[in-house]
Order: structure tokens, then sequence, then C-alpha cells
């Protein structure tokens, strides 16, 4: 993780982010994020922001926050940024793997609607030719 030397408000994150501050502290409860402190006031690094964007873009492909936390550590250990990238790439296969079976899914169930579809409205068309003959008689 590159940083930078600017430093951010918790208020300046969550605007960047589209997120709100009490999402920014639940983020730093879990252990995600550690921002330093002035008296009450906390103050974000650039390596924070960092955590920030990767921690958004985990929940957004679905991961848990302790597979995401796992993935943050390893890059403080020695080594760990290796690890970490063979860490990412296995996540990023299960995913793949996980979203293909629900894209079949949810195809097979489409295709099912289809056909439920087609069944109902020419069942219904049936039902309602008879209505349409008497109406035209009287």
């Amino acid at each position: 993780m590159r940083t930078d030397d600017k430093l951010y408000s918790i208020t300046e994150l969550a605007q960047e982010f589209d997120i709100t501050t009490r999402t920014i502290r639940f983020y730093e409860d879990k252990q995600l994020l550690k921002p330093a402190r002035r008296g009450n006031t906390r103050i974000y690094s650039g390596s924070d922001r960092i955590r920030l964007k990767l921690v958004l873009r985990g929940k957004r492909l679905g991961w848990p926050l302790d597979e995401i936390h796992e993935i943050l550590q390893l890059y403080d250990q020695p080594g760990g940024e290796v690890q970490q990238l063979e860490l990412m790439l296995s996540k990023i296969s299960e995913s793949r793997d996980a979203l293909l079976v629900q894209r079949e899914d949810i195809e097979l169930a489409l295709s099912e609607f289809d056909e439920i579809q087609i069944r109902c409205e020419q069942q219904l068309e049936i039902l309602q030719k008879p209505k349409l003959h008497r109406s035209n008689q009287d």
C-alpha cells in the first residue's frame, strides 16, 4: 500500500467515499482502520485512506469483514505483501466461482419464469375466449 503525506479528517473521508462517519468508526472498532488521535480528534493518514478504500472494495465484492481484516493484516507482516496478493487471488477465484454459479441459477430461474409466463398467458387467453364470445352475442 503506497501512502501519501496528506492527513484526513473523518468527515473528509466520509465525503470522499460517500459513507457516514459512523461507518468509518465501525471499521475502526473492527480494527480495520487505526487512525492517530489528537485529543478526541481522529487523524487519518494516506495509509488509512487506502485501507478504507480496500475495505469498501472488499465489501462491494461481498467479502466478510473478517476476511478483509485478514488480507489487510498480512500486508504489515514481513513478506506479507506476497502473502496478501496470494490470498487476494484465492479470494477472487472463490468469489468469481460463486458468482458464476449464481449467474447460472439466475439464468435458469429466468428461463423458468419465461416458460411459466407463456403458459399463464396461453391459459388466460383460453379462459377469456368464452367471455369474449358471450359478450359479442349480447
